[in-house]
């Protein structure tokens, strides 16, 4: 893997505007995917304040994060640059990816034409394509059950009445077979062949390289390896993806990141 990012990819966008300066601060919660963002920060090497945010007991986000974004939710940036009247204030996780890889990262993202095709419906190249699913099938498509599982283990693990718990195992059981498992299946399926055809026999999703798009599938993908029925066995390709995700400099900087401040990191909901 080169040290410096290559400033080939991404060269039809526009020219490389990682060099202005601005301050970034990313709003950080734990077991969220707030994680990401701060792997692609350290991805990006750019200065950046972290302020760290707790989950209730409820296991809901803090009531004060409404002051950052009036949906309380997290991962949220705010970034400020000389000649802002007020910082720019930024949420959602693909939104935060595209905007960052855009004006700090442009070789995080694949060239969009093929030569002689640029401008032309048709044109785009197979892994900018690859590039723009991902960008919203990670959240729009793959993060749905995860949520589900989240909410289904909520339900199975409730303190209620033991002659209760019958019942809400069964409900758990029964939306985990009927829904979660088979749709687990295909996505895990649908993902293992996307990686078997990686364009230019890469082993990213979107081809040879690391983009956004990976950063953004890096916290679904490792939250569910051992879970969710992604084994080695089952789906080899995805487990040796998401190996190669977590041995990056930047994911482990960002881990250690947590580490430091918190004393220990969980890759999970």
């Amino acid at each position: 893997m080169p040290e410096e990012p290559p400033v080939s990819r991404g060269d039809d966008q526009a020219q490389m505007k990682f060099e202005q300066k601005a301050k970034i601060t990313l709003y950080w919660l734990e077991k969220s995917r707030s994680q990401r963002i701060l792997w692609l920060l350290e991805e990006l090497k750019v200065d950046y304040e972290l302020k760290i945010y707790h989950r209730g007991s409820d296991m809901l986000a803090p009531n004060e994060l409404k002051d950052v974004h009036p949906l309380g939710k997290l991962p949220v940036i705010s970034i400020e640059t000389e000649g802002m009247s007020k910082p720019l204030v930024l949420a959602e996780s693909g939104l935060i990816v595209e905007y960052l890889v855009d004006h700090f990262g442009p070789w995080l993202a694949p060239k969009r034409y093929i030569e002689g095709k640029e401008g032309q419906v048709g044109g785009e190249s197979e892994e900018w394509l690859r590039y723009q699913y991902y960008m919203h099938y990670a959240e729009g498509s793959l993060m749905l059950y995860m949520v589900v599982t989240l909410l289904v283990n909520n339900i199975r693990n409730a303190p209620v009445p033991f002659f209760i718990k019958p019942i809400t195992g069964r409900i758990a059981g029964n939306v985990e077979s009927m829904f979660l498992t088979p749709n687990f299946r295909t996505h895990f399926s649908f993902l293992e062949s996307q990686l078997a055809t990686s364009p230019n026999g890469g082993k990213y999703l979107c081809g040879k390289e690391l983009t956004g798009a990976d950063i953004l599938m890096s916290f679904p993908l490792i939250a569910s390896k051992g879970r969710a029925g992604l084994t080695q066995a089952a789906y080899p390709r995805i487990w040796a993806y998401v190996e190669l995700l977590e041995v990056h400099d930047g994911y482990k900087k960002a881990v250690q990141k947590i580490i430091d401040v918190e004393g220990e990191f969980k890759s999970t909901l």
